[in-house]
């Protein structure tokens, strides 16, 4: 990633589990030299990384530096309020503001920061591995080049996709930024299953991971077949996972509880703005 400035520095505050995801991908697609964290409890491995890409990470803002060509906000909503007053020499009216804060909405954020240019986005976890994928919105005053910006930053990470109004972020921060744990659950339960029917746990546990894995990767590989027709593939007419979906597929099955956790999820983001 090249920036359009030398002087246009990228700093990141907040380096927990999704920010160091971001900055995992950004050190692996090839980093601009100046990149800063802002993160008063580094785990070790942001600590590590930092090191290595020669990021420069410090417990708070330097006094008296220049205000960010893009800040990067990797916090939890709930540090928004505390957190913004530090961050007003990091800010200045060409600054992009990039927020992946759950519920937070832009005018939430403009509220707090100086700026005028805000990407709200969404990312998932499985960006540390570089397959994650984060759905983003641009305010109008963003203009073509920060926002092409914000598209490279996030997509060193895994896929990007733009939504046109903001209040879909909420429903992409159920779907895909909470989904990692919906997906990590099924193999939770597939294991518990398949030890109830009386696999080893040990075996069970492995038979469960490889296979949520597997068909994962299965579909990341054939784009070209929707999940329907990948089911449809491996179910026999009247065979073992006919039976098995008679009752996931059933009225009160996996469908309507899909439903009402991303419904739960969407909600809950609602009620971190503000």
């Amino acid at each position: 990633m090249t920036l359009t400035n030398a002087a246009d520095r990228i700093v990141f505050v907040g380096a927990g589990k999704m920010g160091a995801a971001l900055l995992s991908g950004l050190a692996r697609a090839g980093a601009p030299e100046r990149v800063e964290v802002v993160e008063p409890r580094p785990s070790v491995e942001v600590t590590a990384l930092c090191a290595a890409q020669g990021f420069v990470l410090c417990a708070e803002p330097p006094a008296g530096a220049p205000p960010a060509g893009t800040l990067l906000l990797a916090i939890k909503p709930q540090m928004l309020e505390s957190v913004a007053p530090m961050l007003s020499t990091l800010v200045g009216p060409e600054t992009l503001v990039v927020s992946i804060l759950a519920g937070k909405r832009i005018a939430d954020l403009s509220a707090r920061l100086a700026a005028k240019a805000f990407v709200r986005a969404m990312p998932n976890t499985p960006a540390a591995i570089g397959r994650g994928i984060a759905g983003a919105f641009a305010n109008a005053e963003t203009s073509e080049p920060q926002r092409a910006l914000a598209q490279r930053l996030l997509e060193a990470a895994g896929e990007v996709v733009w939504v046109e109004r903001e209040e879909l972020i909420d429903a992409v921060t159920a779907v895909s930024g909470s989904g990692p744990a919906y997906v990590f659950l099924l193999a939770e339960c597939l294991a518990a299953a398949g030890a109830a029917a009386g696999l080893p746990d040990d075996l069970a546990a492995r038979l469960a991971r490889a296979t949520v894995s597997g068909a994962g990767e299965l579909m990341h590989r054939t784009p070209e077949l929707s999940p329907v027709t990948l089911r449809e593939n491996v179910t026999s007419p009247g065979g073992t996972t006919a039976a098995a979906l008679a009752v996931l597929m059933a009225q009160d099955g996996l469908a309507p509880l899909m439903t009402r956790a991303v419904e739960a999820a969407k909600r809950r983001a609602a009620e971190l703005s503000g």
